[in-house]
């Protein structure tokens, strides 16, 4: 039955395509994201869903979108390079079995983030994207959250949709994820135009951060409450009353200390003291082994590279007898540990020339949105306002998802691939609105309107026009 929801629902949108083929790019993002064909049973299982609509939502703009708008930017010809790059890595990997294993999604991620920008052309085009990247990520962090509530959640216990451990149900990755997409859940109750600001959307909103909030305490990740400190950080920048924000975010977690279980607590207790955790004093192991490794092969040893490492380090061992406690450092040998860090995941694999490459696309990223902030920041009228606070949504999504990845090797992750194309189409969208500022002041003398003026109408009639520009 699950099965026949799934398709009945891509073949519907598959149809509705038929007239505004933007919707099979949202489709693709909907089935990346949530992966249908690993949560059913039967049917779906077999069917090549993932593959249908990427090839529709290529054809279709390809052979019926208008493209206005359309250019290939700085961080796109950055991806292209960084995909030919791991694509020559791979030739060379020293585990070409599991090095292939891995290229086989890696190239798609990065070919439709290469991709995506070229189709969000427009305001409404670029809140539908985020809006179904959103709404499919809040599915398994809903489920998940109300798992958590009702008793279920522990460090590799919580059970997603699927059985696997891997992408975006792998719990730290989605811990990162979910506190990243927070700044734009609370950006769409004020912004949205798809669903207009009202309570039923702001109690969604609040229910969907509670829920986020949720996810590093039920997996016990604790790259989650790294995220999480780091977004109280970044939000300090945008609120006014400062001390009343510590206060309250204090308040906040000295209330849900209680409620906490004990296996949380000796769980986050390991990052002040990572040389007592396994997990931790194997990362750090790894990180050592991977600069040696680097500066014997500074191009990388392609996928998987890991897997060559091998080392020992000494971990204290704890027994308690009685009301004594005796401390024992043992030397653990360990091989084949994987990077557990985006950065040395990439200088593993791709080398220096991967890392500089990866640096600077997110990196180019950050300075964007920034220049979009401070550039659009302060405007009053309803077609411009929304681009300041989305621009700081998607560079505190960034910023957080680099928090996560010093942690993790989730630097090809799928979604945050997506964040990038959204960024570059907000950057290409508000390039072409200030293309025209020359205009402006000619236009005034001509009219006798002050160039304000003149802006605010322009913009105006591009935010009518935009519905209309989403459909080819």
């Amino acid at each position: 039955m699950l099965d026949l929801v799934f398709i009945s629902f891509i073949a519907y949108v598959l149809m509705l395509g038929l007239r505004r083929p933007f919707l099979w790019v949202l489709l693709y993002v909907y089935i990346d994201i949530l992966a249908p064909q690993r949560i059913g049973y039967s049917i779906i299982t077999e069917l090549q869903v993932s593959l249908i609509a990427f090839a529709a939502a290529f054809g279709g703009w390809l052979l019926l979108d208008r493209k206005e708008g359309s250019r290939f930017s700085l961080r796109q010809f950055l991806m292209l390079i960084l995909l030919v790059y791991c694509w020559w890595t791979l030739q060379g990997s020293a585990f070409p079995e599991s090095a292939v294993t891995k290229w086989d999604w890696v190239w798609k991620a990065l070919l439709f983030a290469i991709f995506l920008p070229l189709t969000v052309t427009t305001r409404a085009r670029i809140e539908a994207l985020a809006l179904t990247l959103l709404l499919s990520i809040a599915t398994i962090v809903i489920g998940t959250g109300l798992k958590i509530v009702s008793g279920g959640g522990g460090y590799g216990n919580l059970k997603f949709f699927v059985q696997d451990n891997s992408g975006i149900y792998e719990s730290s990755t989605l811990a990162t994820v979910a506190i990243a997409l927070i700044p734009l859940t609370v950006w769409f109750t004020r912004y949205g135009t798809i669903f207009r600001p009202h309570w039923t959307v702001s109690l969604f909103a609040v229910g969907l951060i509670f829920a986020s909030l949720l996810i590093p305490v039920g997996t016990e990740a604790r790259t989650g409450l790294l995220c999480i400190a780091a977004l109280a950080i970044l939000l300090l920048r945008y609120t006014k009353q400062r001390f009343a924000f510590i206060a309250a975010a204090g308040v906040l977690g000295l209330t849900a200390l209680p409620f906490l279980p004990a296996s949380y607590y000796e769980r986050m207790a390991t990052i002040a003291q990572p040389g007592g955790d396994e997990s931790a004093s194997t990362r750090v192991a790894v990180w050592q082994w991977t600069l040696d490794y680097a500066s014997r092969n500074p191009f990388g040893g392609g996928f998987d590279s890991y897997r060559a490492n091998s080392f020992t380090y000494t971990l204290p061992v704890r027994e308690e007898v009685g009301n004594t406690t005796s401390v024992e450092y043992r030397e653990v040998v360990d091989e084949g540990r994987a990077f557990h860090s985006a950065l040395f995941e990439i200088l593993g694999e791709q080398g220096y020339p991967g890392l500089i490459i990866w640096l600077t696309l997110h990196g180019l990223g950050v300075f964007q949105m920034e220049r979009i902030y401070r550039r659009w920041k302060g405007a009053d009228d309803e077609a411009e306002a929304w681009i300041s606070p989305l621009a700081a949504a998607l560079q505190m999504a960034s910023l957080i998802y680099l928090v996560g990845a010093l942690f993790q090797g989730i630097a090809y992750q799928p979604v945050m691939l997506m964040i990038i194309g959204i960024q570059i189409g907000l950057n290409s969208y508000v390039k072409r609105l200030e293309s025209v500022a020359g205009a402006f002041a000619s236009d005034a003398r001509e009219t006798e309107l002050s160039p304000s003026a003149v802006r605010s109408k322009r913009l105006r009639d591009a935010a009518k026009a935009a519905p209309k520009l989403a459909v080819p």
